[in-house]
């Protein structure tokens, strides 16, 4: 399984960025599917997550502000981010719960990270 993230940049305080997230190879289903951050030097932080049945879940600090949603059918995640702040700065990292064809189990997949820098 791959996970390819896309759409991450440098954009000005206040301006907007899609994150979009493909995870491609033999999958069965996808359970949950999400977003993380991890500044240098920092945990990795969890930013918004959504569910198979398209139930969403989001960190504080971004509520209100940021939007995931996902397409089934393509197998991928996105997020929508308006409104950035210089402290969204970070390596954004998107993860999905897969079951593989063959398999009775799910397993985390990483993708490889998109950078985003928000300038103030």
């Amino acid at each position: 399984v791959q996970l390819q993230a896309s759409g991450g940049g440098l954009v000005q305080a206040g301006g907007s960025l899609r994150l979009s997230c493909a995870a491609s190879g033999r999958i069965f289903s996808i359970n949950d599917m999400g977003w993380y951050r991890q500044e240098p030097g920092k945990q990795r932080e969890l930013v918004a997550v959504i569910t198979s049945g398209g139930k969403t879940n989001y960190a504080r600090s971004v509520l209100g502000r940021f939007t995931i949603s996902r397409d089934n059918a393509r197998n991928t995640v996105y997020l929508q981010m308006n409104s950035l702040k210089p402290e969204d700065t970070a390596v954004y990292y998107c993860k999905s719960e897969v079951r593989l064809y063959g398999s009775s189990w799910y397993s985390d997949y990483w993708g490889q990270g998109t950078l985003v820098t928000v300038s103030s």
